[in-house]
């Protein structure tokens, strides 16, 4: 399989998903604002949408779409229960979440990264932000991830999202469950090593 990718772009969630999964996969940096990878290929012919994340798999086919990317690498090692089975109540549960960040949290974020958006604009979204982390705050309490006791792909979603919070300047310290989440799924080796092989440890 290869995953395109951009460093710290919202693929960091399947490069985590592919290493705790323990997949093999290859990794091909993408130039987003150019649409050429490293090799000066047209990412667009690869993903005509032209964002990452993509995931070519072995049959050539490509995924697009983070959320269905993570439950693509889920099924293929369902032994790492990284995903509840497809059609059981607890699987609902885990699109609900990767739902919630996706719409809620991640597309929440885009107009922080749009420098032509005034700072008053965007103190609006950051303020629609924090309500929703507050949420998670209160969501969490009890329990070390997303769905209990259990790391599932939705929580490497949750994580690349509150990286962004952290580079966006939204203080999140008052939130000191969500806060502890974040530092748990950054300790898992697997996260670490998605962040060293992105070169954004620094940042983690």
């Amino acid at each position: 399989m290869k995953l395109y990718y951009s460093p710290g772009a919202c693929s960091l969630s399947p490069h985590i998903a592919l290493l705790e999964a323990g997949l093999p996969y290859d990794l091909v940096k993408v130039d987003i604002r150019a649409k050429k990878l490293e090799s000066g290929e047209d990412f667009l012919s690869i993903n005509p949408k032209g964002q990452v994340p993509a995931l070519m798999l072995d049959s050539g086919e490509v995924v697009t779409e983070g959320p269905v990317i993570v439950q693509v690498i889920a099924d293929l090692a369902a032994a790492k229960h990284l995903a509840p089975a497809a059609g059981s109540p607890e699987r609902y549960k885990l699109l609900e979440w990767l739902n919630f960040i996706t719409a809620e949290l991640h597309k929440g974020f885009s107009p922080l990264f749009q420098p032509s958006i005034p700072d008053e604009v965007k103190a609006f979204f950051k303020e629609r932000l924090m309500g929703k982390f507050k949420y998670l705050d209160g969501a969490l309490a009890g329990h070390d991830y997303l769905m209990g006791d259990q790391f599932t792909v939705a929580d490497g979603y949750l994580f690349t999202v509150l990286r962004w919070a952290e580079a966006m300047k939204l203080d999140l310290s008052a939130l000191t469950t969500l806060t502890a989440y974040k530092a748990r799924v950054a300790a898992r080796p697997m996260v670490q090593q998605a962040l060293s092989k992105e070169g954004l440890m620094k940042a983690a």
